[in-house]
């Protein structure tokens, strides 16, 4: 399987698998469902590749998101609507306008780099923003001198790239290069003999992301020559390009990439950066030059397979060297590879499930006029002969589908390596598009198993005579009710039948005995080749079952990943009278506690008040309520015989004010005490009294300095 598969599987089951064996102490169900679960997954696991689909379209709305209408740089602003263009993406974030605006500023900055010019022609490119013809003529100027001072590989591939997109863009610039094949000899310089090139001179290191930085820009080259150039050139490129693929890794489903093993850390790519790198040099080297570039057809089907088994990737970077890669293969000169999929890999006997085939191109287009054969079946794990004869799968032209309606008598439930073949109708179509020999793919064939014959016994120890039999329905409810001793035993036996009438295995049948103290005791069910049956000894486990007698509630799991009916049944229960146990006998392990019941309600407290003392009679409290209140009476009465008098209050506008406001203060903290006592709590009055506190020392200070300036003023006079 390729790298990405077998990491989103490595990390889906572990968390999964994690999670299941937590539960599986506590219940047979969480065992049966990881049991399916990884049977499945180790079928899908196979050589199974799907093109391009909506979730790309979704996770590509979702990874290019402009913020406040805009990208961060015009790389991005490039990448998201290249991504959004091969995608087909008709509702997509309108950042036109903004983009215009930054690449008609950058072409028209005189200190805008190669790299800055050659972003803003690939996002107009796509964009298609006006540029006036004089900044066209300008930008071939300065990026003619970016290429005779140019010293490294990067410089040459911005400029070069640049005047490739400036030909492209305006057909009134005069775009070419004057030495052509002197600046293709420059850039060959940095190549080496393992077909790996080297950003500069200067730097020793050499990588397969140079490489097709390099095969990208000679092809560049190529295309704004005047002249045609040497073909020895041309040869020793195509040498080096098998050179190159001659260091290319591999998988056992022909998944093929490219990864830099010893790169300076500053310029070290991943296997998907240097992989879509190469696959862009390769692609258009080939769409500039004339002749076959030597390379096995299977290498461009192994590179496509590479970035589908990607998934979707969570970074916008790679989620975009995905897709403008499988571009460059849909389109490109070599081969275009044919890609197999199958909308499902599970089929089922019961509902009659049609096996459906199609293929289809690296981005989803339809494929050329073909046939698929399935040459051969084969089980899961046998190399024996094929279970089935060659055959054509049928044509639906409405849904493009290769469908094989039934499935032979020879396949019953179980797991199969199906072998299908790729036959294209036109001979001319042998020479563009590229399938492969033979794709297997892994199937799960599932059906309802026929349970019968389903008994209990309790058999006497010594002649095995029965003592009780009952019958099982292990479809429905049971509720059998047993009783035993230690010198008897138990049997279990059941028939398990497939669709096609052949005895069925399941990956599992366990019993499972639980006593009433919640001690568990688990037992396989053996497989005797017609019947799955269990025989338990009681004599031999009494020490196992601990001397517990009692009630033992009654258990049967029975589960197989092409099993539509596993199932997890109780059967009943058996009254077990077991001895006596001697002074030594082992003890019940402490069962585990359920680590989520500490969230589980708790225990209600109940709490008794104290009863309330005694208290005096109404009428008493309001009389002494009245006597609290006659000293206040008694200040107002002295107030008035004593003669109050206003004859000191401000007379002038301001001072007036202040002297109002400083006893309505005097007032409103009067309040507030009156407030505290029916309503407000302590933090609330101490808030407000602050407040009114700074307010009383304002005007007070204001009212009484007026009085003491009146007063000095009197004295003085």
């Amino acid at each position: 399987m390729s790298v990405g598969q077998m990491g989103k599987m490595n990390l889906s089951m572990h968390k999964l698998g994690n999670s299941l064996f937590l539960n599986m102490a506590r219940s047979l169900a969480g065992f049966l469902v990881l049991l399916l679960f990884v049977s499945i997954c180790q079928a899908q696991a196979a050589s199974l590749f799907h093109p391009i689909s909506d979730s790309h379209r979704s996770a590509a709305l979702e990874l290019f998101t402009p913020e406040h209408g805009s990208f961060k740089s015009l790389e991005e602003t490039y990448e998201a609507l290249r991504t959004f263009q091969i995608l087909g993406i008709g509702k997509k974030p309108d950042v036109t306008a903004t983009a215009c605006r930054l690449i008609s500023e950058t072409i028209g900055s005189s200190s805008s780099t190669p790299k800055d010019l050659f972003y803003a022609l690939k996002a107009n490119g796509i964009a298609e923003c006006k540029i006036h013809h004089k900044a066209s003529q300008d930008i071939v100027t300065r990026l003619n001198a970016a290429i005779n001072g140019a010293s490294s590989l990067l410089d040459f591939y911005y400029s070069v790239g640049g005047l490739v997109l400036i030909k492209d863009q305006s057909s009134k610039a005069d775009v070419h290069l004057a030495d052509a094949e002197g600046v293709f000899r420059s850039v060959k310089a940095f190549s080496q003999s393992d077909g790996r090139w080297r950003y500069s001179s200067n730097n020793p290191e050499s990588s397969a992301f140079a490489a097709g930085i390099a095969l990208e820009t000679l092809a560049g080259i190529v295309s704004l020559a005047s002249s045609e150039l040497d073909q020895s050139l041309i040869s020793t490129l195509k040498n080096d390009i098998s050179k190159l693929f001659d260091s290319i890794e591999k998988y056992d489903d022909g998944t093929l990439y490219f990864d830099d093993k010893l790169v300076d850390g500053l310029e070290h790519q991943g296997p998907l950066s240097t992989t879509s790198s190469v696959v862009r040099g390769l692609t258009a080297f080939a769409a500039v030059t004339t002749g076959s570039l030597n390379l096995p057809r299977d290498n461009i089907l192994g590179l496509a397979k590479f970035f589908l088994g990607i998934g979707v990737p969570g970074d916008a970077k790679d989620f975009f060297n995905q897709i403008d890669s499988l571009a460059c293969l849909e389109s490109n000169r070599v081969s275009i590879p044919l890609i197999l999929s199958l909308p499902s890999t599970v089929l089922s006997l019961t509902k009659k499930d049609a096996l459906q085939v199609r293929i289809s191109t690296v981005l989803g287009s339809n494929a050329p006029p073909l046939t698929v054969k399935l040459v051969g079946a084969f089980g899961s794990g046998s190399k024996d002969a094929s279970l089935i004869e060659s055959q054509e799968l049928q044509f639906d032209a409405g849904t493009a589908v290769h469908i094989l309606k039934n499935l032979p008598k020879s396949i019953d439930v179980g797991s199969y390596t199906f072998v299908f073949e790729i036959v294209l109708h036109e001979p001319e179509h042998e020479k563009v598009y590229v399938t492969g020999s033979q794709t297997k793919v892994e199937i799960f064939v599932t059906g309802l198993i026929k349970i019968e014959n389903a008994e209990i016994t309790v058999l006497d120890s010594d002649l095995e005579s029965i003592e009780t039999q009952k019958k099982l329905d292990l479809a429905g409810q049971n509720a059998v009710s047993l009783s035993a001793n230690h010198l008897q035993k138990l049997r279990l036996s059941f028939q398990l039948t497939t669709p096609r009438g052949h005895a069925f295995k399941p990956h599992q049948a366990l019993l499972k005995l639980r006593h009433e103290s919640k001690v568990e005791h688990i037992f396989v069910v053996g497989n005797s080749g017609k019947q799955l049956e269990m025989v338990l000894n009681f004599l031999g486990l009494v020490e196992k079952f601990f001397y517990l007698s009692g009630r033992y509630d009654i258990e049967l799991t029975v589960g197989d990943a092409v099993m539509e009916n596993s199932l997890l049944r109780a059967i009943g229960h058996i009254e077990l009278d077991l001895p006596e146990p001697p002074e030594k006998a082992p003890r019940p392990p402490p069962q585990p506690v359920d680590p989520y019941s500490r969230y589980g309600p708790k225990a209600e407290i109940t709490h008794i008040f104290r009863a309330p003392e005694k208290r005096p009679p109404k009428e008493l409290s309001l009389a002494f309520l009245g006597v609290t209140v006659l000293p206040l009476l008694g200040f107002l009465i002295g107030l008035l015989r004593l003669g109050v008098n206003l004859k000191n209050f401000p007379t002038k506008p301001l001072p007036a004010i202040f002297a109002i406001l400083f006893h309505v203060g005097i007032g409103a903290v009067l309040s507030l005490y009156v407030l505290f006592w029916f309503k407000l709590d302590l933090f609330q009055t101490l808030k407000l009294l602050g407040f009114l506190g700074v307010f009383l020392v304002f005007v007070g200070h204001r009212i009484l300095s007026h009085l003491a300036a009146t007063s000095a003023k009197l004295k003085s006079s």
